[in-house]
């Protein structure tokens, strides 16, 4: 049955379709249509809902899994919770684990790309992975004054206080550039994701927690970890990403045993939300088949 944006959205307004424990918190996950099975690691600060408006070119070809890590979204986690990116990887694995598949792809946005290649490095569980605008082992200045900025003090009231102010987080120096149109940061992307850090105090405490977990050697080790990945990866990538350039992407493809790169014109880093059509058919060959090594 097909399944229409608004339809894809309205998944992540109602309950998931469960929680798994992964020892930190619990995970949200929802599943959604038929076919070989495939996992989507989101990035921060956002959620399984910024899948939302890739499923509907996905479903009839592939189960979809969705999830929320603790931090963010439909998952359970409090105060006391354990958060860090380490956590995160571990979580991948456990996830993976407890949904019991014999063979997965897995498919990864922003520092969820870079999750997912840790946590699935030397996995023979992997089928394929694809990775959307994710981190280059060797990060762009905007990407490292982004991170730098973590240490910065009384962060989780800043970040609350920009995440409601509508002219300031979509300014350059601030969230602007994530998308090449702009006004795809209002609506529902407000709704998901801006919303929760204004409005609760937990969420963007863990949100912040998270971001201060992050340590270079995150990236640096990439190489290595790309070696480990041997399975077809197809890299898709915004060509307007000023946090991790397309030259650095393309500067990836020869980093692992079994690659190729599409460019999708015209999109910044959430270019599975600007042209979700393109970033679908870019990553449905490798999702839909059966592994080649």
């Amino acid at each position: 049955m097909p399944l229409s944006e608004n339809d894809a959205a309205q998944l992540f307004r109602e309950e998931p379709d469960g929680f798994l424990d992964v020892g930190a918190g619990e995970v949200a996950h929802r599943k959604v249509g038929s076919g070989p099975d495939v996992l989507f690691v989101h990035g921060w600060p956002v959620s399984g809902a910024t899948w939302r408006k890739l499923l509907p070119h996905l479903v009839d070809h592939v189960t979809c899994h969705v999830i929320d890590f603790p931090s963010a979204g439909s998952s359970r986690f409090d105060a006391d919770t354990p958060m860090s990116i380490e956590q995160h990887i571990t979580s991948v694995r456990r996830v993976v684990d407890l949904l019991g598949f014999d063979e997965i792809a897995v498919v990864g946005h922003n520092s969820g790309g870079m999750i997912a290649r840790h946590a699935m490095a030397g996995d023979q569980r992997l089928r394929s992975m694809g990775l959307i605008n994710t981190e280059p082992p060797d990060p762009s200045w905007r990407f490292r004054s982004f991170i730098a900025a973590r240490r910065l003090p009384g962060l989780s009231a800043g970040l609350g206080w920009v995440a409601g102010q509508p002219k300031i987080r979509s300014s350059k120096l601030v969230f602007g550039d994530a998308f090449a149109d702009r006004s795809l940061l209002e609506g529902e992307f407000t709704e998901f994701f801006f919303d929760p850090l204004h409005n609760d105090p937990v969420a963007r405490d863990a949100a912040v927690r998270l971001l201060r977990s992050f340590d270079m050697s995150h990236v640096t080790d990439l190489p290595a970890i790309h070696r480990q990945l041997n399975v077809p990866v197809k890299l898709v990538w915004g060509d307007r990403d000023p946090f991790f350039p397309v030259e650095r992407a393309k500067a990836l493809v020869p980093t692992f045993a079994n690659a190729s790169i599409d460019i999708i014109e015209g999109a910044g880093l959430f270019s599975h939300e600007e042209a979700p059509a393109q970033v679908a058919a870019a990553l449905l060959p490798i999702l839909s088949s059966s592994p080649t090594n």
